[in-house]
């Protein structure tokens, strides 16, 4: 993937068409949600520890392998970076898929998990799918196509708020461990002081509610390529704006910060260390 400093902004026009990329997004996640789902909330579900603490299940594994299956026979000259699997493929498209962003909730069962699946072309995110199966909700984005949710009467455009100031504004800080172990609490809680609403959603949802016009701020730390990529065509093409916590167009700095674009450059303000 290229280096972001060499990378177009994310908010940058697209001139292609990525339609067919689009659809075949929106494939590969009817092909994970099955495969999640046909394991969600078993008894016999098997769960291991990885190298680095973090949980990992049968069902992340199975619904990464069923992406690149599908990738593998359909787009077999694109690159592809899974949290479980790692990258493989060198090429200026690259597929970065988080299998089940939530693990933590899916082993407990609780539905509040996502699969994530984007493509970056030169290192900007120009597609994403956010898809919960078990909530029976899905968002989606490309560059110049908007951004959408399913509902009963089917598509809606997605549009962020037009919320003007902080003290109005509704905030997610995702979890106070993740601001403490990069030492940020005083920022967290000067912004928690001055916005109307907190609240620590977690993972990928509150995003989607920005995306919706419900919030006006995520930001979040220890965040991996694969956890923030899905989230950034979705949220720019709804009219936000989406960068790393120091402002910068980056899906490495492990870092993210989403707004409705109006209340950014504010927001960016607000939470820089004193």
């Amino acid at each position: 993937m290229t280096s972001p400093t060499s990378t177009p902004s994310w908010n940058a026009p697209y001139t292609g068409d990525l339609s067919d990329d689009l659809a075949l997004a929106l494939r590969l996640a009817d092909a994970a949600d099955a495969a999640a789902m046909a394991r969600f909330d078993a008894r016999d579900l098997d769960v291991r520890v990885k190298a680095d603490d973090t949980h990992v299940t049968e069902a992340d594994l199975t619904t990464e392998e069923a992406i690149r299956a599908i990738l593998g026979a359909e787009r077999p000259d694109d690159g592809v970076l899974g949290e479980e699997f790692g990258s493989s493929g060198a090429n200026r498209r690259q597929w970065i898929v988080d299998p089940i962003d939530g693990t933590a909730n899916y082993l407990k069962g609780i539905p509040m998990w996502t699969t994530l699946i984007a493509l970056a072309i030169d290192g900007v995110p120009r597609v994403g799918v956010a898809s919960q199966p078990a909530l029976g909700r899905r968002w989606w984005a490309a560059s110049g196509l908007g951004a959408w949710t399913d509902t009963p009467s089917g598509p809606r455009r997605l549009r962020v708020s037009t919320v003007s100031d902080i003290a109005s504004a509704s905030v997610s800080f995702q979890s106070i461990t993740q601001w403490d172990d990069v030492g940020r609490v005083d920022d967290l809680l000067r912004l928690t002081r001055a916005a109307w609403r907190d609240r620590g959603y977690g993972d990928a949802w509150p995003y989607m509610l920005l995306a919706e016009g419900r919030l006006e701020f995520v930001a979040e730390f220890d965040v991996k390529e694969y956890d923030i990529a899905a989230l950034v065509p979705i949220v720019t093409e709804a009219g936000g704006r989406f960068t790393d916590i120091d402002g910068a167009d980056s899906l490495t700095s492990r870092s993210s910060l989403a707004t409705n674009g109006i209340l950014h450059e504010d927001f960016l303000s607000l939470i820089r260390p004193r």
